[in-house]
């Protein structure tokens, strides 16, 4: 599963901006690994660079030292609307001359189709295949002359999740939907200048520290003349529960919850809802690895490595033949034999989602000499798909909504399995539940999602063969 994406923001007139934005992008790399970008505004021009590929691939000291101004914002991202391509990296400018904004955006918006049909007719041109341009071309579509009048304009007629930094040639925008699925804070440098992030572990690899979260509804406009905020109103809270359970890093505070505890102690809910006699807790590294030592510290039986990750396995252009593709997970995780050998293990993941891995690492374990294998998921049964963001499955590919959790459990090859209750979620966020978008879970959406139903089933019906493609 993976989220997108990950966004910066920065204005420091005495600050090297570009470099400050890489180095922020660095920290954010988790939260999108497709492509990377970088936009700043020197007070006249807009300028910009973005191409595929990891933060440290896409740039080098030459294209950071082009990258001159006052202003930037970055963008890591992993596609959910719009191919993985050249053409939709961010941020990306939009408009020209007085009228050019610079964009990145996190999340997903619901009514883009109908938005984009609208602002074709009206003769905007499009370049790209993702919201984030329907985003751009709306606010510059707004009757409003200034351009907190212009975001405020979008964001009334923007369905969806959207934590956005925009970028004019004198301004930086931040910018959080009504319902705040998607994080975004405010920080300051040691010199007063002001930042942008979509999570406080980007601020302390920059040297700056946390003021607070931009709030659901909120604008904020940083320019020469300091801070200024609009709120819209909100109507309801649903920050996105997977920020929590595996999205955002551990080292990040959210809602002033720091999520290396919160997960902790999501695995030490696991321990007091799923009991079992074991001799070593593994949590798959990294994702579970502060559940995994919750659940040991909970439960008493001792926590092991177990799995070894290979930390060099990120997105790279080199395809592995299909010798290596077959071996599948191995590629990624290396059992400890010696410490394995006629165990009984509790495994502890974040989540499952198709259950295609998890089989894989089962298998592993027990090829590794594992007696009995324990699985225990800190997310509760995942049964509808979400249409915020996040890169997750169809109904028809979530495998709990297809089976029970015994047929899961003996799916996936585990002797046991027990996932983490709703209410034990929440009690181990440590925060109001009404805060949060469960809806992957229950199937209550804080948006109406009906026409994104309808056309990932008819998309789901074709690719199995019900109906004709047209």
């Amino acid at each position: 599963m993976h989220e997108a994406c990950g966004i910066f923001g920065v204005f420091a007139p005495d600050e090297d901006v570009a470099r400050l934005t890489f180095f922020a992008l660095f920290a954010l790399q988790h939260r999108g690994q497709e492509s990377a970008g970088i936009a700043t505004s020197d007070g006249k021009n807009l300028h910009v660079y973005a191409k595929m590929g990891l933060v440290s691939q896409v740039f080098d000291e030459v294209s950071l030292s082009r990258l001159t101004g006052v202003i930037a914002i970055g963008h890591n991202r992993y596609s959910t609307r719009g191919s993985s391509h050249v053409q939709n990296v961010q941020p990306m400018i939009v408009g020209q001359g007085a009228h050019a904004l610079a964009i990145a955006h996190n999340g997903n918006i619901t009514n883009a189709e109908p938005l984009y049909q609208e602002l074709s007719g009206q003769g905007y041109t499009f370049h790209t295949a993702t919201d984030t341009e329907v985003i751009a071309n709306l606010v510059l579509s707004s009757p409003e002359k200034d351009w907190m009048g212009k975001i405020r304009y979008a964001m009334r007629r923007l369905k969806g999740a959207y934590s956005l930094t925009i970028m004019t040639k004198d301004t930086l925008f931040g910018v959080r939907d009504p319902f705040g699925v998607r994080p975004l804070c405010l920080g300051t440098l040691a010199n007063g200048d002001w930042v942008l992030a979509s999570e406080s572990c980007a601020l302390d690899h920059i040297g700056a520290n946390f003021i607070r979260e931009i709030e659901p509804g909120e604008i904020v406009a940083i320019n020469k003349n300091g801070v200024d905020s609009h709120r819209e109103e909100i109507d309801r809270r649903a920050l996105c529960i997977f920020e929590y359970i595996y999205f955002a890093r551990p080292d990040s505070v959210i809602n002033g919850r720091l999520l290396y505890s919160a997960r902790q102690a999501m695995g030490a809910g696991l321990a007091e809802e799923h009991r079992v006699d074991a001799d070593l807790v593994i949590g798959v590294p990294d994702s579970a690895t502060s559940a995994g030592a919750g659940y040991a510290l909970r439960s008493g039986i001792p926590p092991g490595e177990g799995l070894i990750k290979n930390r060099y396995m990120g997105r790279t252009f080199i395809e592995p033949d299909q010798r290596i593709r077959d071996l599948g997970v191995k590629l990624k995780f290396n059992p400890l034999q010696s410490l394995l050998q006629d165990k009984r293990v509790v495994l502890v993941d974040d989540s499952i989602v198709r259950g295609t891995t998890t089989p894989q690492v089962i298998r592993l374990l027990r090829r590794g000499g594992v007696r009995e294998v324990h699985m225990r998921v800190c997310a509760p049964p995942i049964r509808y798909p979400c249409f915020f963001g996040v890169d997750m499955a169809t109904r028809w590919e979530l495998i709990a909504a297809q089976k029970t959790i015994p047929e899961i459990r003996d799916f996936i090859g585990a002797d046991t399995l027990g996932y983490l209750s709703i209410d034990g979620l929440i009690k181990a966020v440590a925060l109001p539940r009404e805060i949060f978008c469960l809806a992957c879970f229950t199937g209550d959406y804080p948006m109406p999602v009906q026409l994104e139903m309808d056309k990932l089933a008819l998309e789901t019906s074709r690719q199995y063969g019900m109906l004709p493609s047209t």
